[in-house]
This record gives structure tokens, sequence and C-alpha cells, in this order.
């Protein structure tokens, strides 16, 4: 009688405590009571401590079918639970998220869920280590990699204590979907991602940012991850990741393998192998045999079988390069790191002199049987794929279309005053490199490279002409501002981003990550009028001369690039007609 009486008391308890819940349009999970047990029970479901097991009272208890429950257990409303036989440990199950067919789902004590993993980005040996955390930025993490000095000194005092913000729940996330999987071990899985058919998930974040039914983060079929960040980002078929952070809208498939290297915002990479990578954004890389190793890249488009190598047998694979934005590599392209190529331009065969292209963006880089490099300067500049790039990739952004929190600051202008100022060098070393003598070979050397003489005069000639492209794109009265007498500051590419190079130190000088990130918001913020003010500054008497040359040179180099167009179509539609039947 009074066992009877106890049991009313908490079924009364339990009653007032649901209405009440339901009245106020709450659904706090709240203990089981024993028939609820018992029909857990027959239902397949097991537990160490059914006390620990909290259900909401909206929650269907049909839904939950032969799983067992470990630890402290939270389930929300409409949560469907079936076939865990390995069970659910430590965790909290969102309201209306569906997991079916999963080995094990088990948070450890404290899990960090994969936030602040060190990446040994670029060399390999964890000199430049990136620390990723969500809502990392292409901009963050290329300062962390190429100035080491900035994590370690400034950083390090006070890194923890930003990454406990940072901090990821331990739950599968309202409206996730967990199908059809191995085991996920201390990995968060944020609201409304779908994992299907992973095969080992450990010690990770899947996070979605974006607007209730609209997710792009997605992990698929065969994926086994350890020591990861996947946010806003696909992950699918076979792929193989350690120690890696994939960014916004970033899709890698494929039986794609790569290890200490991140993607940041719409890369792609299929089939082949990265590591030590730091991909800024659009990079791109789609084809067996193909290994991006220990280098930076941005808005980079990888041929077959594209290779580099940083080990060379003596003190470990430290060599690391940089392919600065908009780099392309034809199939079977190789480069012995360290290098550095310039910007939007076009790498052939076999280079292994490490190269030093950046005073010459736009360039045709050819390896001789030597692998010693061989420049066309310019000769990228008539393409007419160049500016068609510029317009396409704004259109190719997967972030914009989920209305995302943008963390990567992207800069999409082919010319802009990154890529100009490396022209205006060029035309500088070009002229100084005609006054001296050419080699026994007839060529001129520099930084590792050779030249023709016949390639420098005509590369001086398509430089200024796309400066002068420039100067009409930016100044739609065509006349060059007024300088304020200073002299004009250097521009940097920072991860996609181009900005003066004093904003970039200004945040080298901030001990902490938010500051940094907010003077690289206002240089993005403010790049039309920072960029005027260095048009000012850095077009000279010279220049300022010959400004009724602005708009007929401008009209000189769309005629270059349209004599290019034509001779395309007129090469392709000879090919058609060749292969016709």
């Amino acid at each position: 009688m009074i066992s009877f009486s106890r049991n009313m008391t908490k079924i009364m308890e339990q009653t007032t405590r649901t209405l009440d819940i339901e009245a106020t349009g709450k659904h706090a999970p709240s203990s089981l009571t024993w028939w609820q047990i018992q029909q857990l029970e027959k239902q397949g479901c097991t537990s160490d401590d059914w006390t620990s097991v909290l259900v909401s009272p909206a929650t269907d208890l049909s839904k939950l079918r032969n799983a067992h429950f470990g630890g402290k257990i939270s389930i929300g409303k409409g949560a469907s639970i079936r076939n865990v036989p390995g069970g659910i440990f430590n965790c909290r199950v969102g309201e209306n998220t569906v997991i079916e067919n999963v080995a094990r789902i088990e948070f450890e004590p404290e899990a960090p869920c994969g936030v602040g993993i060190t990446i040994s980005a670029l060399d390999e040996t964890g000199s430049r280590p990136v620390v990723a955390y969500p809502g990392l930025s292409s901009q963050v993490a290329t300062l962390m990699a190429r100035v080491p000095s900035w994590l370690e000194r400034r950083l390090s005092p006070l890194l923890q204590d930003f990454l406990d913000t940072k901090a990821m729940a331990h739950e599968i996330g309202d409206g996730a979907v967990v199908r059809d999987c191995g085991r996920l071990l201390n990995v968060s899985v944020g609201h409304g991602v779908t994992i299907e058919g992973a095969r080992s998930l450990i010690n990770g974040a899947i996070i979605n940012n974006s607007t209730v039914g609209r997710p792009i983060a997605y992990v698929g079929s065969g994926v086994d991850a350890e020591n990861f960040i996947i946010e806003d980002g696909r992950v699918a078929d076979g792929v193989i990741l350690r120690n890696c952070y994939v960014g916004q809208g970033a899709e890698i498939e494929k039986g794609f393998t790569a290890h200490d290297s991140l993607f940041f915002a719409n890369c792609s990479f299929e089939n082949g192998e990265a590591c030590a990578l730091l991909a800024g954004p659009y990079s791109v890389s789609m084809h067996k045999a193909s290994l991006m190793i220990g280098c930076q890249t941005s808005f980079m488009n990888a041929g077959s079988a594209t290779n580099q190598s940083n080990h060379m047998y003596k003190l470990g694979p430290v060599h690391w390069g940089v392919l600065e934005r908009g780099v392309k590599t034809a199939s079977g392209a190789y480069i012995m790191l360290g290098a550095k190529i310039g910007a939007f331009s076009m790498v052939m065969g076999l280079h292994k002199t490490h190269p030093d292209s950046s005073s010459f963006p736009f360039s045709y880089l050819f390896g001789d049987e030597r692998g010693a490099t061989v420049v066309v300067p310019a000769a990228m500049l008539r393409s007419c794929g160049l500016l068609r790039d510029e317009k396409k990739w704004p259109t190719r952004d997967r972030r914009l279309k989920r209305k995302l929190p943008l963390h990567d600051r992207i800069i999409f202008n082919v010319l802009n005053p990154f890529t100009v100022e490396s022209m205006l060098n060029a035309i500088d070393t070009i002229s100084e490199l005609l006054s001296g003598p050419t080699y026994d070979d007839l060529y001129f050397r520099h930084k590792g490279m050779k030249f023709t003489r016949a390639a420098l005069e005509r590369a001086k000639f398509l430089y200024t002409l796309a400066i002068y492209k420039y100067l009409s794109m930016s100044l739609p009265d065509g006349k060059i501002p007024e300088s304020d007498g200073l002299e004009a500051e250097d521009w940097v590419d920072v991860g996609g981003q181009v900005m003066p190079r004093e904003i970039l130190e200004k945040a080298i000088e901030k001990d902490n990550i938010e500051e940094a990130e907010k003077l690289f918001t206002h240089a993005f913020e403010e790049y039309a009028a920072l960029q005027q003010r260095w048009i000012g500054r850095r077009f000279g008497e010279w220049w300022r001369t010959r400004e009724d040359r602005i708009a007929t040179g401008a009209k000189e180099f769309d005629e270059l690039v349209e004599d290019d167009r034509q001779e395309y179509l007129e090469s392709l539609a000879k090919e058609t007609r060749m292969l016709n039947l």
C-alpha cells in the first residue's frame, strides 16, 4: 500500500509537471516514470542507470528502440533513436533528432570535440602550427602559419581563455540526422547536420551556421575523420581526414585524403591527397595522383598529377612554398619547394630550382629538360579566361545561398593593388634585366628563372596595358586621385583578402584574435577607399602625364583579350569539325 501510494505520488508529480510544461510551451526533459522504463525495455532499450536518462514529456517513446543508454542522457521532444547497440553515452539528443543504425555514440568528460586541435601546416614539422576553432578565418589561419611568432608570443597567454568561449556542446543537435554510421567518439553534431554512412568519427565538431532548413554541413558515406572541425562544409565518399579544418562551402569528396591541412571557403578537393596544405578560398584539386603538400594557395586550380616535394632527406619535411592567388598547374606539373609562384600564373613541367616568380604575375612557367624554370612574363594577361574567372567566383559562392555569417573575407578582383604593385615592380625589374648582358645560352637569369629578351620586351608592353585597364576600372572619371604626399604602402594577400601591409602589421601586434579580426574586417569594408588612397600615392608624374592613355590603353587590353577569345573559338570550331561523324 505504501509502495502504491509513493508511486501514485510520483505519478501525480510527473503529471502535474508535464501539464505545467505543456501549458507554458516548454518541453524540458525530466526523469522517466516506471511505466516509461518498462515500455522502453520492451522495445529493446537498456540503461546502466535509468535515473540518469531524461526524456522530454513531448517525446514519443515508441520512437526509441534497441538502444543502450549510459551516463547522463537527455532526449528532446520528437527525437527518434533506433538500433544503437553500442550505446549512447553522456549526450544530449536534440529535438526532432534522428539516430538510426549507429554502432556507438560516446562523449568522454571534458572532451574538446576538435576545438583547439593543432594543425601542422606548411612545413609538417609543427613549427608553423594553426590552432583550429569554430569560426576560424582564412586570414587568422594565414597569420598563424606565416607569422608563427604571433601565435607563440602574442596569443599563447590568453589562447585557452579564447578557446573556452568556443567550446562545443556534447550533443547531437536539434534536427540532426545520424544514420548508418560506425562509432562517433567525442563528436559534437550541430543542429540540422546530416551524417550518413560515416565509418569512424573521433574528436571533432560538425557545425551548421545556416538558417533553419538550409544546412551545408554534411558528412557522407565511408568518411574516416579524427581531430577535425567541419564548419558549413561537405565531406563524403570515403574521405580520410586527420588534423584538418574544413571551412564554409568547402567540399572534400571522392576518396580524398588529407592530414594537417585547412580548406577554406568554397574549396573543392577530390580523388587526390593533401599534406600540410593551407588552401585559401576557391582552391581546387579534382584529379587522382595529385598531391598538394607544404604550400599555401587561393583561387588555385591543380591539374592532374600535380605534385610538390618538401623533403630533401636531410632535415625532414621542412621546405614549403607559396602559390599566390590564381595559380594553375598543368598535368604532371612538379615544383620543388621552397618556391614562390606569382599570382595568376600557369605552371607546366618540372621546376627544381626553387623559383621565386612573385615579381612576375600572370606568367607562363615552363620546366626545361634540366628542371630549370623558363618564364614568359605577362603571357596570361591576354587570356580570355582570366576575367571570366573573376566574374564566376562570386556566383559560385556556396555561402551566400545559405545566408551564413561569413568567416573568410574575399577580394575577388584579379586586378587589385597587390597584383598591380607586382606588375609595376616587374616593369622596373625587366628594365634592369634588359640593360644587362645575357648568358651564353642567350637567356637572362633572375631568382632561379630564365627569360628570353623577346619575352621580357613583350611583358613590359602587356603589363603596361594591364595597368591602364586597372586604372580604367578603378577610376570612373579617368583621373588619378591627388596624393596626400605620403609614400604608397605595400599591399599583401592574406588568405584571399588583399590589404595594406600596415594593417596586417597592426594585426600582428594584437594579443587576441578578436582584435585582429576587427582589423581584417575594417580592411575589407574599406577596400575601395584604401585602394583609391593607394592609387593616389603610388602613381606618380609619369603616369599622371599619361592619363589620356588610360582609356585607350584599357581598350587595347580588351582587344587583346577579345582576340584571344576569337582565336580560341576558331580553334574549338576546327576541332569540332575534325571530330564530326
